[in-house]
């Protein structure tokens, strides 16, 4: 896996500085050095689920997102390799489904977002913290979301919050949004800003029908036999 890790990590970082790559938040992360990379087997699995939670976990914990607003966790998967957008949506949310399983053992859902993937104020939620999560893989639909694995990267909801609040948001989404056009000729269609529609639509980067819903039921509740602190993730 050590092999694995070391190849995707660079893969990932020339995927992101490709010319014309949309994503700037991506690369301001990488320029600041706030980010972390891991590698696990197979998207979806239970047995890549403990790893990625113990190292989502170091992540948040480490509070490199209080430091700067670009700060990313991405995870990459070996497998399964060229799946259609449809399946790997299925994956992708299997995969979250796995870590609030887990997660809920120890922590509550984040407060300030809901848990209801069908409500416009939803983001996924991870040790109490709120994420914005963003599926790519080989036969993604959007040019900026092809990459030869699939990954997860997660990136906090603060940063977002901050950004708007410092009067940045809007610029940086125009210039990604333009970044976009010149890429594939259109803005992605399932874009919509925070509280219009649930971000959940936006994850897999398939375009997803008006009756679309998420496949995905929180557990929001901590489990009273974890609650003392006796967190898996720590160890």
């Amino acid at each position: 896996m050590n092999d694995f890790l070391s190849e995707a990590r660079r893969e990932f970082q020339e995927f992101i500085m490709q010319p014309g790559f949309s994503c700037l938040g991506a690369r301001a992360a990488l320029h600041a050095e706030s980010y972390a990379i891991a590698a696990y087997d197979e998207l979806g699995s239970n047995a890549s689920t403990e790893q990625l939670c113990r190292d989502l976990f170091k992540f948040v914990k480490s509070g490199i997102q209080d430091r700067t607003n670009y700060a990313t966790f991405i995870s990459i998967f070996r497998r399964p390799l060229n799946v259609d957008p449809a399946e790997f949506e299925k994956l992708l949310w299997q995969q979250l489904q796995n870590v609030n399983r887990i997660d809920a053992r120890n922590f509550a859902w984040d407060a300030r977002v809901s848990s209801d993937p069908g409500d416009p104020h939803f983001s996924f939620s991870f040790a109490g913290q709120a994420f914005y999560v963003i599926g790519l893989h080989a036969e993604s639909p959007r040019v900026a979301r092809r990459f030869k694995w699939p990954a997860l990267v997660f990136n906090p909801h603060d940063q977002f919050e901050q950004l708007r609040s410092d009067g940045k948001w809007r610029s940086m989404q125009q210039a990604i949004r333009a970044r976009e056009m010149e890429l594939q000729g259109s803005v992605n269609p399932m874009l919509s800003d925070f509280g219009e529609q649930s971000e959940a639509r936006q994850y897999s980067g398939r375009v997803v029908e008006e009756t679309w819903r998420a496949p995905f039921v929180a557990k929001n509740h901590v489990d009273p036999e974890n609650a003392a602190g006796r967190c898996p993730f720590a160890h």
